[in-house]
């Protein structure tokens, strides 16, 4: 376990900035914190932070997978399809009306705890849930509720990423930066320092972009009425530069060189090819068959999401077994990660709560009961194609290239 002032640092720095768009919580708010067992010295540390900021907590506490058993693994093993669509709607929409801000600390004891199960059961089981994660949606769009995620590093999670637990929590407090006194102030740098890039970005009359390199030749259309967004603010850590394009533009293919945990299980050797803006072709060198059940879901087979990292901004610098850390990884090249399914209504460039179903779908951003994001590393070049025919490059060698982008 880390220092008790490292965890402290931790909280606070969730509480404080990561939830509410960068900007806190209120004394009032109310906090959902999400944790089990394994993080148990990190959720005490968010629910005082919540407390001194004159908060209030609802406790969403589960316990961790170990030798005895695993609650979810044996929930699913004996679930009928009745009971996997069971959503106690009045109480859940209850919480949602009621909560201002969602913490989720991911810290699985066992990364690989569900192997073996149906993955046809975790589809059915997501897409219960969907009416409750639209309600959601609706709620944040009217900027009345915030979410993060968080990590806590378990031994587990060292020994799939092939470190010791020290090692994965020196990672964790250098991308966090945990090390400093005053890690909120770091965070706000690291957000001007992205500010100043998205900024140009969004300055760019960008009509299409191209992914290419060894493992990528790939089209993504941006679409109508598109921003880029950071995810400063939402998780820690956070430095990607993402945005939800028009789906029906996806063509070409990409191969993603990082390992994908998903549902409980690890995915490896990832292969997409897009045909119409739907995913055409799926291999995957382990665990291809969760994969395409996964595809198989309700629109999961578009893109939601696409993502740049510049490598210069984030410290990670190993693989982490972690989708989180694992799609800010910075190293030599950053990475492009691509989230298949679901589409962040906060990427249109206009206020997101004056529009209906008709409009989302006529703009091209996918409605999915799931979001996973699948990571690459490897060296590419993203070349956009702009309104008028010109074409410029604005990321290479994994740096963005938008230094003379006047604003």
């Amino acid at each position: 376990m880390p220092e008790r002032e490292v965890l402290e640092r931790y909280g606070r720095l969730l509480i404080a900035f990561a939830l509410g768009q960068g900007n806190g919580i209120k004394a009032g708010d109310v906090v959902q914190i999400h944790g089990c067992d394994a993080c148990k010295p990190l959720y005490i540390e968010a629910c005082s932070a919540v407390w001194r900021a004159g908060g209030h907590v609802i406790h969403s506490y589960m316990p961790s997978e170990d030798d005895y058993g695993d609650v979810r693994r044996a929930f699913l093993e004996l679930a009928s399809d009745e009971q996997l669509t069971f959503v106690p709607q009045p109480y859940a929409n209850a919480v949602v009306d009621q909560v201002d801000h969602d913490l989720v600390i991911y810290a699985p004891a066992r990364p690989r705890s569900l192997d073996g199960i149906d993955p046809a059961k975790q589809m059915l089981r997501g897409k219960a849930w969907l009416p409750v994660r639209q309600r959601e949606q609706e709620k944040e769009n009217r900027g009345a509720y915030s979410w993060t995620i968080a990590s806590y590093g378990t031994p587990g999670m060292a020994a799939e990423a092939e470190m010791t637990i020290e090692e994965y929590w020196e990672q964790i407090i250098r991308a966090c930066f945990l090390d400093r006194e005053d890690p909120v102030a770091r965070w706000r740098e690291v957000r001007a320092t992205i500010d100043v890039t998205r900024e140009r970005l969004n300055a760019l009359p960008i009509e299409r972009m191209h992914v290419e390199g060894p493992e990528a030749d790939l089209w993504v259309s941006l679409g109508e009425r598109r921003k880029w967004r950071d995810g400063v603010g939402v998780n820690v850590p956070s430095f990607e530069l993402f945005t939800s394009p028009d789906w029906r533009g996806t063509e070409g293919w990409i191969r993603f060189s990082e390992p994908l945990y998903a549902f409980g299980s690890l995915i490896t050797g990832v292969e997409l090819e897009f045909e119409h803006g739907r995913v055409a072709r799926a291999i995957a060198a382990e665990n291809e068959p969760l994969l395409h059940e996964m595809l198989e879901t309700e629109n999961a087979d578009r893109v939601g999401e696409f993502s740049l990292t510049d490598a210069r901004l984030s410290p990670i610098d190993r693989f982490m077994a972690d989708t989180l850390y694992d799609e800010n990884v910075g190293g030599p090249f950053g990475n492009t990660h691509l989230a298949l399914g679901n589409a962040y209504q906060d990427a249109y460039d206009g206020d997101p709560s004056e529009l209906g179903e008709e409009d989302w779908r006529r703009l091209g951003f996918n409605e999915s009961a799931i979001h996973t994001d699948i990571v690459s590393t490897t060296d590419r070049t993203v070349t956009a194609t702009l309104r008028d025919g010109s074409e410029r490059v604005i990321y290479a060698d994994g740096q963005f290239q938008l230094d003379d982008v006047g604003l």
